[in-house]
């Protein structure tokens, strides 16, 4: 696995870089923020890369580089998300800066990632239910304020609790789902539940 390269810029094309270390070129697709880090002359010049390798198989070997590794760690944090391969990862990244998206994405904000190019409700939904706990203690996330704590007078405990806390950050109001909560079934998986209650309340 490479993590890290450090080399001459042989060749900029605007998506991705080819990067000679010891002789050998290698092709890296980069981020948008990593692209505008990049000196503007740079060919022939030393650059360093923080890298994720990915392999899918039966596909050959792709590196992705990122200018820091604040940025690597956000990018394979978004890889976690069904449904999110590097190219959406890449997409993502590019449609908010980091604190943006990691704000967006604990506080269940589903408008403001659907603005993000190649992000639909389904995948808005997955990213703030599967990552919202994640997302939260990378760096761009801890640099947050921290949120008022949640009221507990009223809050189940379990999997429904697991639910009312997945609901609340989605951006729905108590008073939408409470009822809802209490004829769910506490043994079922979480995910399922979550799933069941997004639907019924889509049907209002």
């Amino acid at each position: 696995m490479i993590a890290f390269l450090r080399g001459q810029l042989m060749e900029n094309t605007g998506e991705a870089v080819v990067v000679e270390v010891a002789g050998v070129g290698y092709h890296v697709l980069v981020s948008q923020a990593t692209l505008g880090a990049l000196p503007a002359v740079a060919l022939g010049r030393e650059v360093r890369l923080h890298v994720h390798s990915h392999f899918v198989k039966d596909e050959p070997l792709r590196l992705y580089g990122f200018a820091d590794a604040d940025e690597r760690r956000l990018f394979e944090t978004l890889l976690d998300v069904q449904g999110v391969g590097p190219r959406v990862a890449l997409a993502i990244l590019a449609g908010l800066p980091p604190e943006e998206l990691v704000r967006a994405i604990t506080g269940g904000d589903i408008a403001r990632l659907r603005q993000i190019k190649g992000v639909g409700g389904k995948l808005a939904e997955r990213l703030a239910l599967e990552l919202r706990d994640k997302i939260a203690l990378l760096p761009a996330g801890r640099a947050l304020p921290a949120p008022p704590p949640a009221a507990t007078s009223r809050v189940p405990k379990g999997p429904v609790g697991e639910v009312y806390g997945a609901l609340l950050q989605l951006g729905f109001k108590p008073p939408e789902f409470e009822a809802l909560l209490e004829t769910m079934d506490p043994q079922r998986p979480v995910e399922e539940l979550v799933r069941e209650a997004l639907g019924a309340l889509r049907r209002k």
